[in-house]
């Protein structure tokens, strides 16, 4: 399964959302920059999803529903924010996929979905009885051998630290049923932790974006970017391998990175992750991450 978090509105809407600095939108007619990398899910919690306005949101939705694409994490109504998307992998089982966004990554408080209002799927908090309360609604929907991600855009764009809430609400998901924690919002990669067998990734970085005209964050290598590989062994419940690919962005391609920029990432990674005790080797340029 191929999931990544959409940051941006597909829509030819001009109803941009006031008082926003920064407004993201691709034109639906190029929806094939998904379909062409097979990408099978979409999460749309996040803070550009309504640059765009309800217009754009709901352009959005027909867009990847017309494409055949799923996607978690916004919907016409509070039901349809919070439902998962579930994925069947052939001859292996399902993927649930459940996404969250959170104020902290700069999501405006009004985005959230209503009952009877578009929106996305916000997190009210960070805390523990927020995340007991997702385990809850997992608990509904996840059958023996069902792997889960929850995807969570939370944070600050740049900078490697990470809030200790941030430490314990993963944990408590984990701890509620969650295989995969696919955190998302800094523009570059963050620490990875292994937590009772299960991968969290507090910040994935970007996959593909147009930021090579930005300067002053250039300690974090922006344009470098990481495709991760997670293996999950159903009968064990827990992962069991995880590979990291390096690459680079660059003309708005997709390239794989140099030897010297895969073993900086490599270093880095094992620098930030330190604090996590998390065990990680250099092989042929890859990470790869011991579970």
């Amino acid at each position: 399964m191929r999931v990544v978090n959409l940051e941006t509105a597909i829509t030819s809407s001009d109803d941009y959302w006031p008082k926003k600095q920064v407004h993201y939108r691709m034109n639906p007619q190029n929806i094939s920059c998904l379909t062409a990398a097979n990408i099978d899910c979409c999460t749309l919690a996040n803070n550009h999803l309504l640059d765009w306005g309800y217009d754009g949101l709901t352009e959005t939705l027909k867009t990847l529903d017309a494409a055949g694409i799923k996607y978690a994490g916004a919907g016409i109504d509070i039901t349809e924010a919070r439902r998962p998307a579930i994925l069947t992998i052939n001859g292996k089982g399902r993927i649930i996929v459940f996404a969250f966004g959170s104020v902290t990554s700069g999501i405006p408080r009004q985005w959230a979905a209503k009952e009877s209002k578009p929106g996305i799927n916000l997190l009210p908090d960070l805390s523990l009885q927020t995340a007991q309360q997702i385990a809850e609604q997992i608990s509904r929907f996840k059958n023996a051998g069902d792997v889960v991600v929850a995807s969570i855009h939370w944070g600050s764009n740049w900078g490697y630290g990470i809030p200790e809430q941030q430490i314990d609400f993963a944990h408590c998901l984990v701890e509620g049923g969650v295989d995969i924690v696919h955190g998302h919002s800094s523009h570059h990669f963050k620490a990875i932790e292994i937590y009772r067998g299960r991968p969290i990734f507090y910040g994935c970085g970007d996959f593909i974006n147009d930021y090579e005209s930005i300067v002053g964050f250039e300690e974090y290598r922006g344009d470098l970017a990481v495709m991760y590989f997670v293996t999950i062994d159903q009968s064990q419940n827990r992962c069991v391998d995880v590979q990291l690919v390096p690459i680079q962005i660059k003309h708005f391609r997709l390239n794989l990175s140099s030897d010297a920029d895969a073993k900086w990432m490599y270093e880095t990674l094992k620098s930030v992750s330190e604090m996590f005790d998390t065990q990680m080797d250099f092989r042929n340029n890859l990470i790869y991450i011991c579970c």
